[in-house]
């Protein structure tokens, strides 16, 4: 049902990215905590912060890399200390995803980094899981957690976070890798997925986003991951081109995350058009909204206007998203019938 029009009204397109349902599938939960939001928190539990107003934490947003980013990020983690905390984090993502017709998002979160401040994991788990199994009444959308190793630390401490997080089993549904790439490839953590996927945990990690191609290889051979997390340096690497189109391996692309990390000096530079025309199974995601500029639709009206795309890649990225996601196969079919439906008026 791919629309056979390509409108070049951009108010039209703009709207229709706006209207289109669709899944969110790479947003880092920590990632989306807002200024206000870190402020309003930091007060509530008595923790100062080295910013004197909203205003100025805001401008202090201005990365050069990945390293530099997880810097300032880990630093507004600090005021997280409550289950209710987390529940309202979350919470408020969703808001902005129901403004944006997001009808499914599975959410990042990294445990250590929490744990790290004192936090227990039931805090943590419990409080996103609450907004979790609210979102269909309050958000009219589903969501569901995926926990993330992160990858600067060891293989040992990764070990020890999935002992963690055993007693919650049934409240995360997958397993995922981040933090910093470069120098931390996915073969570090071969023993702790082969541990995960024994447990029945979905399987993704960030790879190929700074790191080379050899790193996305390394993530489907040695972790058998089923979703690449960014996958743009994979454009570098004909065979893997080959592979990932013919298995139809998704990758959970992050334009704008993707520009103010100086992976691409801007975003016409951005391979998310080439991919998809090589028949990449791409998706388009917000990453950190709240560093990066951009919540998902922001993250579509951005890039379509600055690659000359069209309706016909919206309803690809849209329908690859759903494809993508791990919802069940009736509410994948609902969410793609409620697609095809905003295209085929």
């Amino acid at each position: 049902m791919i629309p056979t029009s390509t409108p070049t009204d951009l108010v039209y397109l703009s709207d229709l990215l706006r209207r289109m349902p669709k899944a969110e599938l790479h947003i880092h939960i920590e990632g989306s905590l807002e200024p206000e939001l870190i402020f309003s928190m930091g007060q509530r539990n008595g923790i100062p912060l080295a910013y004197p107003s909203v205003a100025a934490l805001r401008q202090a947003y201005v990365f050069d890399n990945l390293q530099s980013f997880l810097d300032i990020y880990h630093t507004g983690t600090s005021v997280l200390k409550s289950e209710q905390d987390f529940f309202d984090m979350a919470c408020a993502y969703m808001a902005r995803a129901q403004a944006d017709n997001v009808l499914h998002a599975e959410l990042f979160f990294d445990l250590q980094t929490h744990t790290g401040h004192g936090l227990s994991p039931e805090n943590v788990v419990n409080g996103l899981h609450r907004a979790c199994v609210e979102a269909p009444t309050r958000y009219g959308m589903t969501a569901a957690l995926i926990m993330c190793f992160l990858r600067h630390l060891d293989e040992q401490a990764a070990f020890e976070c999935l002992e963690q997080i055993l007693p919650l089993r049934d409240k995360i549904l997958g397993i995922g890798l981040a933090s910093s790439e470069v120098g931390h490839p996915p073969e570090k953590f071969a023993r702790v997925f082969a541990r995960a996927r024994e447990l029945g945990f979905r399987l993704v990690a960030h790879a190929g986003e700074e790191a080379p191609p050899a790193y996305i290889w390394s993530a489907l051979d040695v972790l058998q991951v089923e979703r690449i997390d960014h996958g743009v340096q994979a454009m570098h690497d004909a065979a893997l081109m080959q592979r990932l189109v013919q298995n139809q391996i998704p990758l959970t692309v992050c334009p704008l995350s993707n520009v103010k990390l100086r992976v691409f000096p801007t975003l016409e530079q951005h391979n998310l058009l080439r991919m998809l025309d090589a028949g990449i199974l791409a998706t388009v995601n917000s990453d950190d909204p709240a560093y990066f500029g951009g919540y998902i639709n922001e993250n579509f009206t951005q890039t379509f206007a600055a690659l000359g795309m069209t309706a016909q890649h919206a309803y690809r990225l849209a329908r690859n998203s759903f494809a993508a996601s791990f919802i069940d196969a009736p509410l994948r079919q609902r969410y793609m019938d409620r697609l095809d439906a905003v295209f085929a008026a």
